[in-house]
């Protein structure tokens, strides 16, 4: 991942609307919602809905397949997955052992 990735992606999750919906679909993970999910579990109208899901779709943090006439969003994991490791690539020069825990974190795409 490149700096200007990595700042698109921030933009893209500076809102805080777009910051609540991609946690509930990383929390949906792998199987994703339906917009119309996102609303009801968000309390937000479609329409502004509609607006962030296009543009956080666009930054290439969400992923989204046709079901018939709904529309089913994912968290795109692998690029949640760049953005931290690019954020911790240097983290204490290489020797990440001194900046975290040394019980490794379980990530939601662990199957153990």
């Amino acid at each position: 991942m490149d700096k200007q990735l990595a700042t698109s992606l921030f933009e893209s999750l500076a809102s805080g609307i777009r910051l609540d919906v991609f946690r509930l679909l990383v929390k949906h993970a792998p199987a994703g919602l339906v917009a119309g999910e996102i609303a009801a579990l968000l309390a937000l109208p479609p329409t502004n809905l509609s607006f962030h899901l296009k543009a956080m779709t666009h930054a290439g943090l969400l992923n989204v397949t046709q079901e018939g006439r709904y529309q089913r969003y994912r968290a795109n994991l692998k690029v949640m997955q760049a953005l931290i490791d690019y954020l911790t690539a240097e983290c204490c020069s290489g020797h990440t052992e001194h900046c975290f825990d040394a019980k490794p974190v379980k990530t939601c795409c662990d199957t153990n």
